[in-house]
């Protein structure tokens, strides 16, 4: 039997190694929810075995079986894999090679989504603030969902009528355009917000969330209106890494079901989400006359292969071509 003070000091159990690895690499909580479902899935996958005594050929068989039995998308298992990846590099200290041999899951080629000007324009009619807003702010500035969710006030500027992107897909920065029609709606969103913050400091509820280690260098931001969400939620949570109860941005899931039933409410007949505002954004740039490279850049893409796939799907048909039809 073992004595109190040596089971107070038993090793990390792995998932808590995981938790506390990536957070020490500064990954976002929704990585670290689903590298640890992944692993935690590969550990029961191979009969509760300690991943210290697989290897390379383990893995594979994880990896094969996702594509085989489970039918997974590619982003699916390539998430997987990445997963897998961290584990062993970052928390056992291995490297594995061998990996080429899994069966992969095909990667069909999909275009995207995209509404006309006027269903945008009935989209938004049938929707209410601030979930119509943010839908408003995702098509005028081309912004992923959580990207919009997860804008302080520091990040509007209305003179410059320029939107900041902070740590975007990638962990990039950057800028992009604030539409003049907004410009008012923002300000009133921005008085909502005010009025909950100066609430929320009075009854001496605990600041707002800030990214990484700034708390440490910047003690007092938290407290700073500069620092505050644009769209917070209605009500206070429990942040799950820390504990602290404070007021969050709005949750992603209230603008996509208000995005789904005001798209039913429009009868249009496609199937849309919010990130759909963001690829009818890009491909009404195109039409409009804007530069490949210029969308690339307010999209935050990486490669302009890409921002390309858009030019398949502008009001000229496919690659902007006229069918000879239409010249009869």
């Amino acid at each position: 039997m073992s004595h109190p003070s040596e089971a107070g000091h038993r090793p990390p159990r792995l998932l808590d190694r995981v938790r506390a690895t990536l957070r020490v690499r500064h990954y976002s909580l929704r990585t670290e929810q689903a590298y640890v479902g992944w692993i935690r899935r590969y550990i029961h996958f191979h009969g509760l075995r300690h991943p210290n005594e697989l290897g390379s050929s383990a893995v594979v068989e994880f990896l094969s079986d996702l594509a085989v039995r489970g039918r997974v998308a590619a982003s699916t298992q390539n998430q997987a894999l990445a997963a897998l990846l961290f584990l062993y590099r970052e928390v056992l200290g291995r490297e594995l090679e061998g990996l080429g041999n899994a069966v992969r899951a095909r990667a069909p080629r999909r275009l995207p989504v995209v509404l006309s000007r006027d269903e945008v324009r009935r989209l938004l009619a049938q929707m209410n603030d601030p979930e119509a807003l943010v839908a408003a702010v995702l098509y005028g500035a081309g912004l992923r969902l959580l990207e919009c969710l997860r804008l302080r006030v520091k990040d509007i500027e209305m003179e410059r009528r320029q939107i900041t992107v902070r740590q975007g897909k990638g962990n990039r920065d950057r800028a992009c355009p604030l539409p003049r029609s907004l410009r008012a709606p923002l300000i009133e969103q921005l008085e909502y917000a005010r009025g909950l913050f100066d609430r929320d400091r009075a009854q001496g509820h605990g600041g707002v969330e800030l990214p990484h280690a700034l708390i440490r260098k910047y003690p007092n931001a938290p407290y700073e209106w500069a620092w505050q969400w644009v769209f917070p939620a209605p009500r206070h949570s429990r942040d799950p890494r820390t504990g602290i109860t404070r007021r969050h941005h709005l949750h992603p899931s209230s603008p996509q079901r208000a995005v789904r039933r005001a798209a039913a409410a429009a009868r249009i007949p496609k199937r849309v989400s919010p990130h759909t505002l963001r690829h009818s954004f890009a491909t009404h740039l195109l039409e409009n006359g804007s530069d490949i490279r210029t969308v690339q850049v307010l999209l935050g893409h990486r490669d302009v292969k890409t921002t390309m796939i858009y030019t398949h799907v502008l009001d000229r048909g496919p690659l902007a071509v006229e069918s000879p039809f239409d010249k009869l």
